[in-house]
């Protein structure tokens, strides 16, 4: 059977996403990493999976799978694609949207200019909810890696990250602590790794070791934590520039209790149709769903 799909990314953070209201895909962990694949399949950091909706106060249901097949909760840069993609294919009419996702209700709105600002809830602190294996609820936190002591902020922005400051994300040790960290044993389901310098007080530079995707030019959820860690920790005031290696995002949070907006493209970069090998997944008409 073939799947219609289309190809878009936010700062080179990369996607596919499936219209799953108007065709049947049924995705399993094997399926989302053959498409992931950037030799065999269409290749992406994520899969992102637009369905109807389960709740009555929500527009749509948003369902994330990394390249290494996993179901997760959340992603920033996937929601801007999301809001950018269901208007795109007349699936939407309002500029803004209510989404449910595993994580809780995304607020993604689609601005006069072109660009996405998203709702993402607010930040968690809590060690429990992220989850974290922690006694404290300090915001700076040690951790212990390979002999080293680390000092991490750990969050949740619906998914779990740890950000560490650096003097210079360029020599930041991404790739070989990255791994390490995701695997942690004080996070149980595994964490996303930020490594956040600070360039002033409304501006940072990032990279992102991502939970299930190595390193991606961008993290939306990731730029969020980066900014919020920075604010807590006092090093920061909102608004803030997130630049990546991908581009830059606009992160505003104006504390506890209030929800962390995030601002930033989403650009569709072609559409398509794939042939799947998998018989449990067919395509079905609109009009019969």
């Amino acid at each position: 059977m073939r799947l219609a799909f289309t190809k878009m990314h936010g700062l080179g953070n990369d996607f596919v996403v499936i219209d799953a209201v108007r065709q049947t895909f049924r995705p399993d962990a094997a399926l989302v990493r053959r498409l992931a694949d950037r030799h065999v399949g269409i290749g992406c950091d994520q899969l992102l999976i637009v369905e109807p909706p389960t709740r009555a106060d929500t527009d749509f249901r948003y369902r994330i799978f990394n390249a290494d097949g996993g179901e997760v909760e959340q992603c920033g840069n996937g929601a801007r694609c999301f809001a950018r993609f269901v208007h795109d294919q007349g699936l939407a009419r309002k500029a803004e949207i209510r989404v449910d996702t595993r994580a809780g209700v995304i607020v993604p709105r689609l601005e006069a200019d072109g660009q996405v600002t998203v709702d993402m809830g607010e930040p968690v602190f809590d060690p429990a909810r992220i989850p974290f294996v922690s006694d404290s609820a300090a915001v700076v936190q040690p951790l212990a890696l390979d002999g080293r002591v680390l000092a991490v902020t750990a969050l949740s922005m619906g998914n779990p990250h740890v950000v560490q400051i650096v003097a210079d994300v360029d020599t930041a040790p991404v790739t070989r602590d990255g791994p390490l960290l995701e695997r942690h044993e004080r996070f149980p389901q595994r964490v996303n790794v930020g490594y956040a310098q600070v360039c002033d007080r409304h501006s940072l530079r990032l990279r992102v070791w991502e939970r299930g995707a190595g390193e991606t030019l961008a993290c939306g959820t990731g730029a969020c934590a980066a900014a919020v860690a920075g604010i807590r920790r006092g090093l920061l005031d909102t608004p803030v520039r997130v630049h990546t290696r991908g581009g830059a995002l606009t992160v505003a949070w104006a504390g506890p209790g209030q929800p962390v907006l995030m601002t930033g493209p989403a650009v569709t970069v072609f559409r398509g149709e794939i042939e799947l090998p998998d018989p449990e997944t067919s395509m079905k008409d609109h009009d019969e769903s």
